[in-house]
């Protein structure tokens, strides 16, 4: 159980107080909420976009699927999916496809799915596939509050 060597650093420089939950190791948010015991809502993934502005890291719960066209708007173009390849330099000291949703920490702007807002706890993917990070609803939201904020996501079934 290990928290990536940045997402670290940027929590403790920002004075975040959090937990940290151990599972076993799963290859994607939505496992890990299985695993963990928490509710896919309140598990904060991170999805890397390329704009025209520049990388973007778009934050949005587990459970839900991210609707590219309805950053449009907020962009004036559409957003294209930075290929899974491509996130080990801009996260390399996370594990393939462990992006943790905290962009600062990695020099990435964010914008944050507005669903995330009625959450009272939220956890964090660490950086590793075997860790999380839980935050309360207070102190994420302090640490995204210079982020943009937009809906731009829609639940996505659980099929099993």
């Amino acid at each position: 159980m290990s928290i990536a060597p940045k997402l670290r650093q940027y929590l403790d420089d920002q004075n975040v107080e959090y937990d940290v939950i151990a599972h076993v190791p799963t290859h994607s948010a939505l496992q890990s909420a299985l695993a963990s015991h928490v509710p896919a809502a309140q598990i904060a993934k991170g999805v890397l976009l390329d704009t025209d502005e520049g990388y973007l890291l778009a934050v949005l719960p587990a459970n839900h699927k991210i609707m590219l066209a309805d950053l449009t708007a907020e962009f004036g173009h559409r957003p294209q999916l930075v290929p899974e390849e491509a996130l080990d330099r801009i996260f390399p000291d996370c594990a393939m496809g462990a992006v943790p949703p905290m962009g600062p920490g990695y020099d990435v702007p964010m914008i944050v799915d507005d669903s995330l807002d009625q959450q009272t706890d939220i956890y964090l993917e660490a950086g590793d596939h075997e860790s999380l990070i839980h935050l309360t609803h207070d102190e994420f939201a302090r640490l995204t509050s210079k982020a943009r904020h937009a809906q731009f996501s829609a639940h996505e079934a659980l099929l099993h």
